[in-house]
């Protein structure tokens, strides 16, 4: 499943889910749109997880729950904790952090 965040909600989505994949991003950043379509892949790819994309501009309490700090982060949560963040513009760091969290 793959959704946009339309309010400041993500803490709710991480409690409700066991595993979920965020990509924080914001609209005027450049390497957010290029890995935006490939996130969207993983996701189709991963259907039994689930994938949501932050305006981290937007959203700041979503944006603290990774202290996040440089766009694109992408960040995985297991249980209502975050296990792990990548600040990366190349899918291959995107597929370790999944791996990562789904091997456990």
């Amino acid at each position: 499943m793959l959704q946009e965040l339309e309010n400041d909600s993500l803490q709710e989505l991480v409690n409700s889910n066991d595993l979920v994949m965020v990509q924080y991003s914001a609209s005027w950043c450049g390497n957010c749109r290029i890995m935006k379509p490939k996130f969207k892949k993983l996701a189709a790819e991963n259907e039994g997880l689930t994938f949501v994309i932050v305006d981290a501009e937007k959203f700041p309490e979503s944006r603290k729950l990774a202290n996040v700090n440089n766009l694109p982060t992408f960040a995985a949560f297991k249980g209502g904790k975050l296990v792990n963040q990548v600040q990366t513009n190349k899918i291959d760091g995107l597929i370790d952090l999944l791996n990562e969290v789904t091997s456990n």
